[in-house]
């Protein structure tokens, strides 16, 4: 059953970085289908929870500082005959673990805030000197090409 409260503490955790898949096997949650049938039949929850998902993009690029800061592991490498150490080198599948944890969170920040944290990709003149895009069709040249091209391959098979 729909409450505004119930409403509330779901956009909480979403804001917070929780998915909503996480959220509805928590005891006491709504099913993922009633919260749909929420964000179709109520015009408030759907402004509330695409609020929160916007603020879910910032917690998301504040786990990837954190990330970003982690020590990362370090690895002795040990003499095999003695056992002394040799060196220290970095755990790669750790770092490349990190990375992934990193990529994905910053794919979504994309999707759900992409003006703040997508690509910026920016065509843009100024007042003297505008874009243009200028078109020039060569029809009959083209049309000409593609009828020497066909009798060429005609004349081939015969």
């Amino acid at each position: 059953m729909y409450t505004q409260q119930l409403a509330n503490l779901i956009c909480l955790r979403i804001a917070e970085g929780e998915s909503l898949r996480e959220i509805v096997k928590t005891e006491g949650m709504p099913e993922r289908a009633t919260i749909y049938e929420w964000l179709l039949n109520k015009p408030d929850f759907a402004d509330q929870y695409t609020r929160a998902r916007e603020e879910q993009a910032d917690t998301l690029a504040d786990e990837i500082i954190a990330i970003a800061d982690e020590q990362p592991e370090i690895i002795p490498v040990l003499d095999k005959r003695t056992g002394e150490l040799i060196e220290h080198k970095l755990d790669n599948a750790f770092l490349q673990w990190q990375k992934n944890r990193i990529d994905a969170r910053k794919w979504t920040a994309m999707k759900l805030k992409p003006k703040k944290y997508g690509e910026r990709v920016a065509l843009a003149g100024d007042a003297e000197s505008p874009i243009k895009v200028e078109a020039e069709v060569q029809a009959e040249a083209l049309l000409g090409a593609l009828l020497k091209n066909t009798e060429l391959k005609k004349q081939a098979d015969d």
